[in-house]
C-alpha cells in the first residue's frame, strides 16, 4: 500500500514496543521512516533494515539537547523534509506513589529530561520543517497516567500530564500542523513484561479485559494521522479502564 508514500516520519524510541509497531505500520503504508533509540542500537538497526519502505536508523538520546536537535537536523539532511513526528520515546521507573523518599531527585529529573524536555526540544526543532509540509502531524504518546492519579511513579504521571497539555497548546498555536496524543493504559511491551500483577489487575478491571498491545496504540496513531480535521485531541486507548477509576 502507498497511502503515506512521499511522507517522511520520525518515530522516536522505535527499537521496540509501541514505537517499533508504529514504524512498521507506517512503513507498510509507504512512508519513509526514521527509526530511533538512545541505547538499543542493534535492535534499532534491525528494525530499520527489516522495514519494507525506505528507512534509516539514527541513534540519539533525546534527553541531551544537542542530540535531540541533531536528530531532526540529520533527518532533514538525509531526506529533505519531515511530515510526521511521533514522539514516543519515554522513560520511567516504578516508585509507589506513597514513597516520596523512593522518588529520588535523580529519578524525577531523568523522567522529566526524557519525557518532557526531550519531547519539547525535538518538537521545537521540528516545527519549522513541519510547517513546510502540506500534511504535517505531531503525535505524542502519553498515558492515562496524565489524566488520572495512576502510573508507574508520580514523576511519570506528572510528565505525561505535561505532554497532554503541551499537545493542546501546540494544536492551538501551530495549525495547520495537526497535533494530537495517544494516551494508552497499561501496554504489554518488553518494558512491562515483568509486571504480571498489573497486567492481571488490568484484565480484571477493564471492560475490555486485557492490557493494550503495541498494535492497539499504533492503530490509534494511524487514525489520528488519517483524520484531517482532528487536532488537539487526547485519544485514550485503555479498554475503558478509566471509566472505572
Amino acid at each position: 500500500m502507498s497511502e503515506f508514500a512521499g511522507r517522511v516520519a520520525l518515530v522516536t524510541g522505535s527499537s521496540s514496543g509501541i514505537g517499533e509497531e508504529t514504524a512498521r505500520r507506517l512503513s507498510a503504508l509507504g512512508a519513509t521512516v526514521v527509526v530511533n533509540s538512545s541505547a538499543s542500537v542493534e535492535a534499532g538497526q534491525e528494525v530499520s533494515e527489516s522495514l519494507p519502505s525506505e528507512s534509516c536508523y539514527l541513534r540519539a538520546d533525546i534527553s541531551v539537547q544537542d542530540e535531540a536537535r541533531g536528530l531532526i537536523d540529520t533527518t532533514i539532511e538525509r531526506y529533505g523534509q519531515l511530515d510526521f513526528l511521533i514522539n514516543n520515546a519515554g522513560w520511567t521507573r516504578s516508585v509507589s506513589h506513597d514513597d516520596l523518599n523512593g522518588l529520588t531527585d535523580e529519578i524525577f529529573r531523568k523522567t522529566f529530561d526524557v519525557n518532557v524536555f526531550g519531547t519539547w526540544w525535538l518538537t521545537k526543532q521540528a516545527i519549522p520543517h513541519l510547517q513546510k509540509s502540506d500534511e504535517a502531524n505531531i503525535v505524542n504518546i502519553t498515558s492515562i497516567a496524565g489524566l488520572r492519579p495512576v502510573g508507574s511513579s508520580m514523576a511519570y504521571a506528572m510528565s505525561k500530564a505535561a505532554l497532554n497539555h503541551l499537545t493542546v497548546l501546540l494544536a492551538k498555536s501551530y495549525g495547520p500542523i495537526r497535533v494530537n496524543a495517544v494516551a494508552p493504559g497499561l501496554v504489554a511491551t518488553p518494558w512491562t513484561e515483568d509486571w504480571e500483577a498489573m497486567h492481571a489487575a488490568t484484565a480484571k478491571i477493564a471492560p475490555v479485559p486485557r492490557s493494550a498491545t503495541p498494535d492497539d496504540c499504533a492503530e490509534a496513531v494511524l487514525a489520528l494521522l488519517r483524520n484531517k480535521y482532528t487536532s488537539g485531541e487526547i485519544f485514550v486507548v485503555d479498554g475503558g479502564i478509566t471509566q472505572k477509576m
